[in-house]
């Protein structure tokens, strides 16, 4: 179905794409791995027409295929679902699943035919979403699913899928892969890209491994496991992807939260985090986690309950109030809340602590200085500290936004889906990062929908169901079973 030959992508002091030659066949499902950085979402731009290639050539069942820009691919059956979503906030959900395709009668949108035929597209890839609903106020669950309703509303040949299943639960990855299966079934050729290794092996028939913006290697998932498929993309054995979990040595509370509610999205939330414990926060999507984490720092309306810092009750306005008391909080939306990507590299480490680099004028050299060290903590691949932001990779990305809240030095972190997008490389040394942050004395609360994560961080792990705190349960001796029985009401509350 799609032939690529010898594709060369060169940016300022990058290549990011070293003469790669792929082949994609229809009715296939074929994974892209790689860290980040390796050229994979580089290499799907120039497929969906975002970018043109430097050097070499693709070709269309058999035709020359150079597309100027993305109505160019569209037209012709080739369709991406980007992991940064696509959708206008402030338009609804039928709007943005038919945009430029809206039903017409004489010149007039007909916004019933335009609902009627959104929700048809949204049962049959069983998402429960009222289409008259604003884009903007579904939570990134949710909107990444009218994503992939709009894509698949168009004729589609070819379905480049970047990371979708980051901000899914368990339940919606599984509806995802049953509609691939049949995508694929229909002959649909099908480009998967996913730092989720399990789910390549699951999903993938072929998988194609890029490192450094070249093809390492292709192989099967019966030729494969997630040991040597990780080893294949960062190019050396991975050991000790969790570190060893200290106890904290201090029994006191840093962050309390008493029955802690949130209009509409929890009611009396309880729970304590200690200076250097990582207290997890688990449930399945919708269940009030993030909204919990955004409350503390000021984004969401209290509407009873407490917070306490230290043992002082605290009602912050807004994060950056919460973060000159010590409190950050890295979003799980990035493009949305964590990060500016239209400003620097540097400009976006230092922002949130930009106070801490002069009164007037900010010192250009110490912030240049403070990115450096981040860079290399946490091996961001960053050729340009000065480019903006938006020229990284989704996983440097986000590399960039747990460092700008950490170069505050705050004393209480949340982190939501702070590894949503990044390679397993990358997760080690985040893993690594938190787990040395907490033997600091640093109190972590994190949000995570990857059981793995929080089985191999966290000291206890809170359960939510439906807004609610349906249990607390050990970290070292839970088991990814404990907690989902919490999670999906069949288990019994523990303490």
């Amino acid at each position: 179905m799609l032939e690529i030959r010898n594709i060369t992508k060169q940016f300022p002091a990058v290549r990011a794409l070293d003469g790669v030659s792929l082949d994609i066949a229809a009715g296939e499902v074929h994974g892209v791995i790689g860290e980040n950085g390796a050229g994979k979402s580089t290499l799907m731009k120039i497929l969906a027409g975002i970018q043109p290639p430097d050097q070499g050539s693709l070709t269309l069942d058999g035709i020359p295929y150079q597309p100027r820009n993305v109505n160019d691919a569209s037209r012709v059956g080739v369709v991406m679902i980007h992991q940064e979503l696509n959708l206008v906030d402030d338009l609804s959900v039928a709007e943005n699943i038919l945009l430029g395709r809206e039903p017409r009668r004489f010149g007039l949108i007909q916004l019933g035919r335009m609902r009627t035929e959104a929700a048809r597209l949204l049962e049959e890839i069983g998402a429960n979403i009222d289409p008259r609903t604003r884009v903007g106020d579904l939570p990134v669950a949710q909107q990444q699913l009218v994503e992939i309703t709009k894509a698949l509303s168009q004729k589609t040949s070819v379905l480049i899928l970047d990371e979708p299943t980051a901000v899914l639960s368990e339940r919606e990855t599984t509806l995802l892969f049953k509609l691939v299966r049949r995508l694929k079934e229909r002959g649909v050729a099908i480009v998967y890209i996913s730092h989720l290794l399990p789910e390549v092996l699951d999903l993938c028939d072929r998988i194609s491994v890029l490192r450094d913006g070249r093809l390492v290697a292709e192989t099967t998932p019966a030729e494969s496991d997630a040991d040597r498929l990780a080893s294949l993309m960062v190019g050396r054995d991975l050991v000790d992807v969790y570190p060893p979990l200290v106890p904290p040595s201090i029994d006191t509370s840093r962050l309390s939260i008493r029955d802690l509610s949130v209009p509409g999205h929890a009611s009396k939330i309880t729970f304590d985090v200690a200076p250097g414990e990582i207290v997890g926060l688990a449930g399945l999507v919708g269940s009030g986690r993030t909204e919990i984490a955004e409350a503390i720092v000021g984004l969401r309306a209290i509407s009873g309950g407490e917070v306490r810092l230290d043992g002082d009750a605290v009602r912050f306005r807004s994060p950056k109030q919460a973060l000159e008391r010590g409190v950050a909080y890295v979003s799980e939306d990035r493009k949305g809340r964590g990060i500016l990507v239209d400003l620097s590299c540097v400009e976006n480490t230092t922002l949130p602590n930009l106070s801490a680099y002069g009164r007037l004028v900010p010192d250009r050299r110490r912030e240049r200085a403070a990115t450096a060290d981040w860079i290399k903590r946490l091996d961001i691949r960053c050729p340009d500290p000065r480019s903006p932001i938006r020229t990284l990779s989704g996983g440097n990305q986000q590399k960039f936004a747990v460092a700008s809240r950490l170069d505050a030095r705050p004393t209480v972190l949340l982190l939501d889906e702070p590894t949503r997008g990044v390679d397993v490389g990358a997760k080690r040394e985040l893993y690594h990062l938190i787990a040395g942050l907490a033997r600091d004395g640093l109190a972590c609360v994190l949000i995570s929908s990857e059981l793995p994560e929080l089985l191999g961080l966290c000291h206890r792990i809170a359960v939510m169901r439906q807004g609610r705190l349906a249990g607390v349960v050990d970290g070292p001796t839970a088991s990814e079973e404990s907690i989902m029985r919490l999670a999906a009401g069949v288990g019994e509350e523990a303490a």
